[in-house]
């Protein structure tokens, strides 16, 4: 998918490092290594006299992870790739450091390189379903939602999943982009059971609604959906439309109001070009 066409996305669920809205398109999971929090200057590493050589170079593993990390935040690419990568020249199977350079990559606009990197996590990591479910993430929001499914039921198969509602919201809602409706209903209940807020599982409900021609659920789930996080151009969009079906102008003029305001790159998109019923 070309880089123009990536707020279509509509975000596959990311947690990037959690607090990074980076792409949105979805949210990304990012396991923050162990270890305290550092401030945004490199602190000094509270070395124990007796700690051994593998802890020292863990301990400085773990301050470069956290400095990259914080220099993503902050939109320092350069500094963030930097420290990745002195990581990865002391462990080259590093799969934090990877995912690392695979979200300097995104912010860059490198999508194929950043799915190349994506993917090297995950192969380094398979025992880490979080991995998984980034490469996923990262293959429904660049054109290849059925081929994402697999890589979201890896992540969903390993019991010891901490955000299994994020790898469920991403899974129905790239089951419903590849056609999979059934499946796509099915994993949206079981992320919102877990996670009644899930803003993309919210999202992706309404879209489903809206598909099938059942208005009031889907104004309900959007309701529900533009409570649950900041907007996004597709979600007023979609809201608009639904407006339209149900013949409620007024509601419908109000939601056209905030997308030319607030998106105005967006708002002269054909009324319900993303969710034709």
């Amino acid at each position: 998918m070309k880089a123009s066409m990536l707020p279509r996305k509509r975000a596959v669920l990311l947690v990037v490092l959690a607090a990074l809205a980076a792409s949105s398109c979805s949210r990304l999971t990012f396991i923050r290594p162990a270890g305290k929090t550092v401030d945004f200057q490199r602190q000094g590493k509270d070395y124990d006299i007796h700690d051994d050589a593998q802890t020292r170079a863990r301990l400085d593993e773990q301050d470069s992870l956290q400095l990259a990390m914080q220099r993503l935040q902050t939109g320092d690419l350069d500094e963030a790739e930097k420290e990745a990568r002195k990581v990865l020249k002391k462990h080259p199977d590093s799969s934090a450091a990877t995912t690392l350079l695979a979200l300097v990559a995104q912010r860059r606009g490198d999508h194929d390189g950043a799915g190349k990197l994506y993917r090297r996590a995950a192969e380094l990591a398979p025992g880490d379903p979080s991995t998984q479910n980034n490469y996923g993430t990262w293959l429904c929001a660049n054109g290849y939602p059925a081929e994402s499914l697999v890589w979201f039921d890896r992540a969903l198969a390993n019991p010891s999943y901490a955000t299994p509602a994020a790898a469920l919201a991403n899974a129905g809602g790239c089951a419903l982009d590849s056609g999979q409706y059934e499946r796509a209903g099915q994993n949206l209940r079981k992320a919102l059971d877990l996670d009644p807020g899930n803003a993309y599982a919210l999202e992706a409900m309404a879209r489903d609604e809206y598909r099938q021609g059942r208005f009031f659920e889907a104004r309900a789930f959007t309701e529900r959906r533009l409570a649950a996080a900041p907007v996004n151009a597709n979600v007023l969009k979609l809201a608009r439309d639904i407006e339209i079906r149900l013949g409620d102008t007024n509601a419908a003029d109000r939601y056209a109001q905030r997308l030319r305001a607030e998106f105005p790159d967006a708002a002269d998109a054909t009324s319900g070009d993303a969710t034709k019923p």
